[in-house]
């Protein structure tokens, strides 16, 4: 019952920006931390490599901490303790690309980056997954459509390769979002209009799929039915919350619990944030619980 206490200090936003906590992971010291950008190069670091600070610290930007080079924007983090094999790390871009590579591919970094994944001319990473090698990916798309296919239909590779097709795209489409499978949440997909829907993955009752399972390289099904695309896509809990941010700067933190889950796949959805005309939504995020956490205060572990 208690409200918790602060975890970090934030910067402050400025135009077209808001900063709130994305990642939030409990990791040993020589855990290490893979961050992977938008151009295909991933960073490594051990955690006692970070400098540890107080709780509400701000903390330091990525761009000194891994000295990045010019153009390269955090598409993903994952959180490893090892690079045994026997887990693999699925990758995906906008153009519908999808690579998967065992991690312990990854043991021989170096300060400076490696090439986590080649990426094509106008093409970006967008999403990285840790995997066991028997999961489910589901990825959706700008238009609103989306592909399930097992990670088997992937075979795996080598770090500098660039992946094979994971979803046909349609002329100006482009993937937003790949999550993995999980029975337990739901899909979260919220359209630039604010209209947005959450479905489960799977029937309660029957256990049919709701997004049936395909071949990787299909054009998939909807995933929502929407007139002017969709912005972002998450796979959530009931008790998570998420972020919405628009093109103006304006964002709201909603409870994912407050957002009616519908059986149907093949449905426009609910209203999940109020936009004046002007307005689009440019993304969504999970946000991990740093201030005012009613379960009581962040873990401390290092």
């Amino acid at each position: 019952g208690g409200k918790g206490t602060k975890g970090a200090e934030l910067s402050k936003p400025i135009e077209g920006e808001d900063d709130f906590i994305e990642h939030l992971f409990t990791a040993n010291t020589h855990d290490h931390i893979l961050f992977f950008m938008n151009n295909g190069r991933v960073y490594v670091e051990k955690v006692y490599e970070i400098e540890e600070a107080a709780r509400a610290a701000r903390g330091k930007a990525l761009t000194r901490l891994l000295g990045l080079q010019e153009g390269e924007s955090l598409a993903a983090m994952v959180c490893v303790s090892g690079f045994d094999a026997g887990k693999f790390l699925v990758m995906c871009t906008r153009n519908g690309i999808i690579k998967k590579t065992e991690i312990s591919k990854y043991a021989n970094y170096r300060k400076g980056g490696i090439i986590g994944v080649n990426i094509e001319h106008g093409d970006a990473l967008i999403s990285v997954k840790l995997t066991g090698g028997d999961n489910e990916v589901v990825m959706i798309s700008q238009s609103g459509m989306s592909i399930r296919f097992h990670e088997s239909d992937v075979r795996s590779m080598g770090r500098d390769t660039t992946g094979v097709i994971g979803m046909n795209l349609s002329k100006g489409d482009a993937v937003k979002a790949m999550e993995i499978v999980d029975p337990t949440c739901t899909l979260l997909v919220v359209g630039i209009d604010g209209i947005g829907k959450r479905t489960p993955f799977d029937d309660a009752e029957t256990g049919e799929p709701v997004y049936r399972k395909q071949s990787r390289g299909g054009k998939g099904v909807i995933a929502i039915n929407t007139d002017v695309g969709v912005a972002g896509a998450l796979s959530v809990k009931e008790d998570d919350e998420v972020m919405l941010l628009t093109k103006g700067g304006q964002s709201i933190r909603t409870k994912v619990s407050d957002i009616r889950c519908t059986a149907g796949r093949n449905t426009k959805g609910v209203r999940v944030m109020r936009l004046k005309d002007s307005e689009a939504l440019l993304g969504i995020s999970k946000v991990e619980r740093a201030e005012d956490d009613e379960d009581g205060s962040l873990p401390e572990k290092a």
